[in-house]
């Protein structure tokens, strides 16, 4: 518990902040599409790099820095296109809502978390040198701080998903989804002008 308390909050800390990944799970949570799907693929690939992070990969990373410059400017041009998508559901007669509007089949869904997960170097610096870095803190004991990490990300993705689902039959109005579009096109758009000019 003294390694496994620490790894939950740790792990919380560093992904409740709304970024990509979340406002895609928050989306399809309130449209109802793949919910389980979205939060299973969220949860295993954090449980991924995080584990991978406990078992030194960080140290790797640190040492390929060219790696993560590749990934970061593939998430630039991933969040762009999306914030691109997401302008032109805006100005769509039909938005996409929680019972109508164009579905997208659990294929698209998959590839496009995976994106979201995978495309961004602050996943990797976060879960899997961050956290790895801490857990390694704690020697023999740096598999409970993970576990706690993980139950944390499970937990938290469970809930926006499965939580904006609940909340969907409230936000049945199609300025809600044009609003919900702008946002996330601004956020898109926002993470990807950070990952261009900000320096990792």
């Amino acid at each position: 518990m003294i390694a496994f308390v620490p790894g939950f909050f740790a792990g919380l800390s560093l992904i409740i902040a709304i970024g990509a990944q979340n406002a895609f799970v928050i989306k399809q949570g309130l449209t109802k599409q793949h919910v389980f799907l979205t939060v299973a693929i969220c949860a295993v690939s954090d449980a991924l790099l995080i584990a991978l992070g406990a078992a030194g990969l960080g140290q790797i990373l640190q040492s390929l820095p060219t790696l993560l410059e590749i990934i970061r400017w593939f998430g630039v041009v991933y969040l762009t296109w999306f914030g691109i998508k997401s302008v032109r559901s805006v100005f769509k007669s039909q938005v996409m809502g929680s019972s109508t509007g164009e579905s997208p089949s659990a294929k698209e869904v998959a590839t496009t978390v995976l994106g979201f997960t995978f495309l961004n170097p602050h996943v990797y610096l976060d879960t899997v040198i961050l956290l790895g870095s801490i857990s390694n803190q704690f020697k023999e004991d740096r598999w409970f701080f993970s576990l706690g990490a993980m139950l944390a990300s499970l937990l938290w993705f469970t809930s926006i998903g499965f939580g904006a689902k609940a909340a969907s039959r409230y936000m049945s109005k199609p300025i809600f989804w044009k609003v919900l579009d702008s946002i996330i096109a601004c956020a898109m758009f926002s993470i990807a002008g950070y990952l261009a000019f900000a320096t990792l």
